[in-house]
């Protein structure tokens, strides 16, 4: 299957959903060594994608996963309200909390790995899809949990979403249509009590993901950022 394997994913990325880091780094699982400023975006040889102009809220940057030779591989712009997982933010007002979150990940062929010891699978639009789930998953996980059952909580959430991203054709997915540079463009969809998680493809060689809470998926549309430094 034509799909970014879980290792592959993590080749080009640390585990996500780190309990207790930024959400911001968590949400995409990037090195420490790739900082959250745009340079790393503008490094990216494929667009990024964010929300349409009918989103006048705010927009930032989260971070770029890159793999070991340096080349960016995905990226996520955020709109809304950022998260925040701190001790003091209480589930009730995390669970009021508004954003939504769009993964660009460039579409990539079957390829050697950087060192040249190996092959890389082909990046899909599953690649897409367990980016965004776990990207909710740093958005959600349960912070008031002790430790190590939050750890075990985490593993086992990453493992049901990484399943879910290899299976999208599954009951758990169902169609939504979005307009995607004003293209109506057919989605993976699915929610749970975390939030929802979309991913498709774009026009313009990329995969896109997108995860977000008390936002409506429904509403919502995508399109080529213009400027990414509008983000920073």
């Amino acid at each position: 299957m034509e799909t970014t394997s879980r290792a592959d994913v993590q080749d080009a990325a640390a585990t996500p959903g780190v309990p207790g880091e930024d959400v911001a780094a968590a949400g995409q699982g990037m090195p420490a060594a790739v900082r959250r400023t745009v340079d790393g975006y503008l490094m990216a040889a494929f667009p990024w994608y964010g929300l349409d102009e009918a989103f006048a809220g705010p927009r930032w940057l989260m971070q770029v996963g890159a793999a070991a030779d340096g080349t960016v591989e995905h990226g996520a712009t955020g709109h809304g309200e950022e998260p925040s997982l701190k001790v003091e933010t209480t589930a009730e007002s995390r669970a009021k909390q508004r954003f939504a979150v769009v993964v660009t990940v460039a579409s990539r062929p079957v390829r050697r790995s950087a060192d040249g010891t190996g092959m890389l699978e082909a990046t899909s639009v599953s690649s897409a899809a367990w980016l965004a789930g776990s990207g909710l998953l740093s958005c959600t996980w349960p912070s008031q949990m002790e430790r190590a059952l939050r750890q075990d909580w985490l593993d086992q959430q990453t493992a049901i979403a990484w399943e879910l991203a290899d299976d999208l054709g599954g009951s758990a997915w169902s169609q939504l249509t979005l307009p995607v540079d004003g293209v109506p463009t057919d989605f993976h969809y699915r929610e749970s009590e975390y939030g929802w998680v979309l991913a498709g493809s774009a026009r313009e060689g990329v995969h896109v993901g997108a995860y977000g809470r008390g936002m409506s998926a429904y509403g919502l549309g995508f399109s080529v950022v213009k400027d990414i430094t509008t983000y920073a």
